[in-house]
């Protein structure tokens, strides 16, 4: 039996050390093997071990659900064996999610794995990469809600991808009371972050900002917004190719989305749009619908309308395997604003 498998097993939680004990004592170590088994209880070594057992994890995830869930859950509460294992297979889970084609997999599949990062993050509150990737999950999976027929459980999964973003942003000492800092301290706050952390301002202003168009406009998170417009400028002026130009894309969407008389910038809007496709090759469909319906739409620009969903329902997803998921769902939006077209213009 491998050494890896036994220490994810019985002795899962409780050290490095009662790993190495444990399989000796059980017989699977011998006195030869025990240096040769300390080396390979390095964090490289188990980082590529598990790496090539994602896929056949995932698929166990989906099968047996809460169960995984649970016995995970009981596994990082100690800090032992799971605390070399786990965080580095979180990574590539969230990358396998993207890949996925078939939603109903992803929407009976990924509770499963939110429950997972939930116990992660009580075992370890203030881990930056946990919080990342805990901000992005419940950000895709609120965002999901509404295909896989539950659109109600949108709000709540935007208040846990907002509550893990605000967690994000504080790891960052100036920014450790994002939500209560008055709007000019913020926003000085935020010109103080460096280009090492562009990813934390990015997806924590995403995850926000899906709270926020959860909220049904509820004037406190409405309130919210110039702040996340904060953040997503000053991705911009860090990197604005972060993630296929997305700053640009939430700054499009929020420029567009107002009529002029309430603030609404059409043409900056437009000029964020086009910058967003260039940045992502156009691979990035949810920049061309978002670019259909916030500033076509708005602008009463059929053709533009039209010849943008058109694009989005003929792109090749084997083009962009990586952004399976995303095209996917654009696709599915772009079919149902084409059917609509009639009905705006």
């Amino acid at each position: 039996m491998p050494w890896q498998f036994f220490c994810r097993g019985i002795f899962f939680g409780t050290g490095s050390v009662a790993c190495i004990r444990g399989a000796k004592g059980y017989g699977i170590l011998g006195k030869r093997g025990l240096a040769r088994t300390r080396k390979r209880l390095a964090k490289k070594e188990v980082r590529l071990a598990m790496q090539k057992i994602i896929d056949q994890w995932w698929f166990f995830l989906v099968r047996h659900g809460r169960l995984a869930a649970g016995l995970f859950a009981v596994a990082v509460l100690s800090q032992g064996c799971a605390s070399l294992v786990i965080p580095p297979m979180v990574g590539p889970v969230v990358k396998n999610l993207n890949r996925q084609a078939d939603l109903e997999l992803v929407c009976d599949g990924a509770p499963s794995y939110l429950l997972l990062l939930d116990s992660l993050l009580v075992s370890d509150p203030d881990n930056v990469r946990l919080l990342l990737h805990g901000t992005q999950a419940y950000t895709a999976y609120a965002s999901l809600m509404p295909e896989c027929g539950r659109p109600e459980r949108g709000a709540v999964l935007g208040q846990r991808a907002r509550e893990y973003g605000l967690r994000l942003l504080g790891t960052n000492k100036r920014l450790g009371e994002a939500a209560q800092i008055p709007l000019a301290g913020f926003s000085e706050a935020v010109q103080s972050v460096g280009p090492g952390e562009v990813e934390k301002l990015f997806w924590s202003g995403y995850g926000w900002a899906t709270w926020i168009g959860f909220s049904k406009g509820a004037p406190a998170a409405v309130a919210d917004l110039p702040k996340v417009e904060q953040l997503m400028l000053r991705v911009l002026a860090l990197d604005e190719s972060f993630y296929h130009g997305g700053a640009h894309l939430f700054l499009g969407i929020y420029n567009g989305s107002r009529p002029v008389m309430l603030g609404g910038k059409p043409e900056v809007s437009r000029g964020h749009f086009e910058r967003a496709l260039a940045l992502g090759d156009r691979r990035f469909l949810p920049a061309l619908v978002a670019y259909a319906e916030y500033y076509a739409r708005q602008t009463l620009d059929r053709e533009l309308y039209v010849r943008l969903l058109e694009e989005t329902l003929a792109f090749d997803l084997a083009l962009a395997p990586d952004l399976t998921l995303p095209n996917v769902l654009a696709k599915r939006r772009a079919q149902r604003l084409l059917a609509q077209v009639d009905d705006f213009f």
